[in-house]
This record gives C-alpha cells, sequence and structure tokens, in this order.
C-alpha cells in the first residue's frame, strides 16, 4: 500500500513537473522573440527612422548646428567659445573654460566665498575693460557662469555695453560704430514663442558679422 502511494505520488509530481518545464520552454521562446522585436524596433528601426527625419528636415541642427566659414568648421552656434580678445564681444563667463567636455557650472552655492570673489573680480574685469564707471549696470549674465558653462548667448543690453570699447579697439568712425549697433539689433532673438526666455544674441555669430564691418 505504501509503496502503491509512493509510485502514485511521484507519477503525479513528474507529470506536473513536465507541464511546469513544458511551460517555461513556452515563456522563455515568448521572451526571447519579444526581446529580439524590440531591439529591432527601438534599437534600428527606430533610431534610423528619427535620424532620417532629422537629415530631412532638420539638417543643420541635427548634424550639431556647425558654423563654416571658408570650406571649414569652426564652430557651433550653441556652443559659446572663448573670446579675449578687445575688438570682439565678450561670452559669458564659463567655470569649465568653455571646455565642451565636462559641461557643468562650478557648483558653488551663495553662500561661498570663492564665488564672491569670482563675482567682484568678474564684474571689475567687465568694467575697467568697457570703462564702464557704474559696477552695478553690469548685468548678471557677465558675472555669473551659466549653469552649462557654454552659453552662446549674451543679451543685447550686454552687447551695447562692449561697442565703445570694440569701437576704439578697430578705430571705427561713426558710421560704422552704428552698424555695430544695427547689427545687434538685427541678430537679436525674440523670446521663445515670445514668452519663454529673454531676448538673446549669439555672440559667435555676431564675431562673425562683425568681422565683415570694414
Amino acid at each position: 500500500m505504501i509503496w502503491y502511494l509512493y509510485f502514485c505520488i511521484l507519477s503525479e509530481y513528474q507529470d506536473v513537473n513536465k507541464v511546469i518545464k513544458k511551460k517555461m520552454k513556452t515563456q522563455t521562446v515568448i521572451a526571447i522573440r519579444f526581446l529580439l522585436g524590440m531591439i529591432i524596433l527601438t534599437g534600428i528601426a527606430y533610431p534610423f527612422f528619427m535620424t532620417g527625419v532629422a537629415q530631412v528636415f532638420f539638417t543643420k541642427k541635427a548634424n550639431g548646428s556647425l558654423l563654416i566659414k571658408d570650406e571649414k568648421v569652426i564652430g557651433s552656434r550653441l556652443i559659446s567659445q572663448k573670446s579675449d580678445s578687445i575688438i570682439y564681444f565678450s561670452s559669458r563667463p564659463s567655470a569649465i573654460d568653455y571646455n565642451p567636455i565636462p559641461s557643468m557650472g562650478s557648483n558653488l552655492g551663495p553662500t561661498s566665498d570663492k564665488l564672491k570673489k569670482q563675482v567682484i573680480e568678474r564684474r571689475r574685469t567687465f568694467a575697467r575693460v568697457n570703462s564702464i564707471k557704474d559696477t552695478t549696470a553690469i548685468p548678471m549674465e557677465m558675472y555669473l557662469a551659466s549653469s552649462s558653462g557654454l552659453d552662446p548667448h549674451i543679451s543685447p543690453e550686454t552687447a551695447r555695453l562692449q561697442v565703445e570699447r570694440i569701437a576704439i579697439a578697430r578705430e571705427l568712425n561713426n558710421d560704422q560704430k552704428q552698424r555695430v549697433q544695427d547689427l545687434i539689433r538685427s541678430m537679436a532673438l525674440e523670446p521663445q514663442f515670445y514668452i519663454l526666455g529673454e531676448r538673446r544674441i549669439n555672440v559667435f555669430e555676431l564675431n562673425l558679422a562683425l568681422d565683415n564691418i570694414k
């Protein structure tokens, strides 16, 4: 009797085990098929489709908004470039010295003594270079670095504060100086959708256009 019960239980266990293995095999096949399908869809089809759409409808933006001069890439309109020359407009300060690899801010808080010293020094430098007596008139963007360290824009007001210095350095006459002012006015970008952000001007593009004023 005991042996009979043992064999019955063993036989039932083997049947259950076979069912479980069969279900596991079925579920494994389904999982593998689903995985392969998602790899093809999201890893191949979708990237190729989006790349194609971007290249057809947004070619310049998809390729990095590159600026080309004399058939050579000289930069991107999305990334600020360092300019210490007095004959060009200055960009915003950068905590990473305009290096696009880390792309970050200083992470210094409002109580940081180091940040306070940087702000004071940047204000004094901008005021001295541009012959500004009242340092409170200097826009915040010129003594505080952007969070990315690569912000390519400044406000039109900040650009106008630099016109006199550039005019003297380039020995521009009154007509040429007015053309610089007109350049700032014409190249100023409105807030996105007229509500997001503020009016701004791309410093790199402005400096390129500045070289055309003779």
